[in-house]
């Protein structure tokens, strides 16, 4: 996965959550970890979908619990 998508998400979601980007580490639990409510998931979903130009659909949004698993399916879709 290049390093540039993940930069991206990671500024992304750090300024949606009011973090560092230092903190959203692959390992962080979406919810658990970096205080996120479902208002965050919506809206971090929303500028995920606007940045890279696709779809996320809810039963995928829902499966996703960490960072990892938000990156991975960001690097799918574009490679599709």
């Amino acid at each position: 996965m290049g390093d540039g998508i993940e930069l991206q998400i990671r500024s992304i979601l750090a300024q949606q959550l009011g973090l560092e980007p230092s903190e959203i580490r692959p390992e962080a639990n979406i919810l658990d970890d970096l205080g996120a409510d479902s208002l965050d998931v919506v809206e971090m979903v929303m500028s995920l979908e606007q940045a890279f130009d696709i779809e996320m659909p809810d039963e995928d949004v829902e499966s996703m619990r960490t960072i990892a698993d938000l990156e991975r399916f960001v690097a799918s879709a574009l490679a599709a």
